[in-house]
């Protein structure tokens, strides 16, 4: 039904995740440590951000829909964790595409693979891998990461190796956090605190890979939501004969 494969993991270090961390990122063994306690619980203690107004379906629907996937496209997921997404993305390839889902954390990818099997998903394949040392399958027609890149140290190499590996009109979409511009150093402080069960830092505010898409990619977007706390961002690359109108209206989703 599906196939796993593992790329570039060392286990020989183990470390038990803290309750609470100090406000500076996390380290790629803590951040696995802390997901596999999370593993089992992870959908429902996402969708409890709802109570603070954090439509989290609504933006990853959008990040999706930035992909402009067609029927038989290969997609790439970063960060899959538990295949939230897998529906959004079965929907736009059809079972004659190809969903690969990339994560660090074994007891995640054991949840996504629970997932697929309930769904009888055809199309996935999983790869046990950190996203720095990933091998993008050449022709790839889509990337996502969805809260997820920034806890990536190497986001820009990652972003780099997603342009070369698109094929010509193909999309990489980001939907992260960040610090919001426009909100109070209260707010931030809090909406750190809430998040915090995540692996997210204040340390993270100076990550930014949509700079990153910007300067790899030829055509970009970028958008806000939640005051300014998630953005997503996209680029393609651009080939001549595409036209214009490709982009996806994003601003259609509901």
């Amino acid at each position: 039904m599906f196939k796993i494969r593992y790329e570039g993991i060392d286990w020989r270090t183990h470390t038990t995740p803290e309750k609470e961390h100090d406000g500076m990122a996390l380290s790629r063994e803590r951040i696995r440590d802390l997901y596999r306690v999370r593993a089992k619980r992870y959908d429902l203690t996402a969708n409890l951000y709802y109570l603070i107004g954090f439509r989290e379906k609504h933006y990853r629907q959008r990040a999706v829909a930035a992909l402009d996937l067609r029927e038989g496209d290969v997609v790439v997921e970063l960060g899959c964790g538990t295949g939230i997404n897998f529906p959004l993305l079965q929907r736009r390839v059809g079972p004659e595409g190809r969903i690969i889902g990339v994560d660090l954390t074994d007891r995640m990818l054991d949840q996504a693979k629970d997932r697929t099997a309930r769904h009888d998903w055809r199309n996935v394949e999983f790869v046990q891998a950190d996203a720095a040392t990933f091998t993008f399958p050449q022709g790839t027609r889509g990337i996502l990461s969805t809260f997820a890149l920034t806890m990536m140290p190497e986001y820009d190499r990652i972003i780099r190796k997603a342009r070369e590996a698109l094929s010509s009109g193909g999309w990489l979409a980001v939907l992260d956090l960040k610090k919001s511009a426009q909100a109070p150093l209260w707010m931030t402080r809090a909406m750190v605190r809430i998040t915090s069960p995540f692996g997210v830092s204040l340390d993270l505010a100076e990550r930014h890979p949509w700079e990153s898409i910007e300067r790899h990619f030829e055509k970009t977007s970028f958008e806000e939501f939640f005051f300014g706390y998630v953005y997503l961002s996209a680029g393609t690359v651009q080939e001549s004969k595409i036209s214009a109108t490709s982009r996806p209206n994003v601003t259609d989703i509901a």
